[in-house]
């Protein structure tokens, strides 16, 4: 089953984190690896 993302963020560091984070409030579909 694929899936399409608005957003991807590659990395788990504090930038990748505070990144998603500020996807999650815009409310986009977001993937971060």
């Amino acid at each position: 089953m694929s899936h399409i993302y608005e957003t991807i963020i590659l990395g788990g560091g504090p930038a990748g984190l505070s990144a998603g984070l500020y996807a999650g409030r815009g409310k986009l579909d977001t993937l971060l690896i």
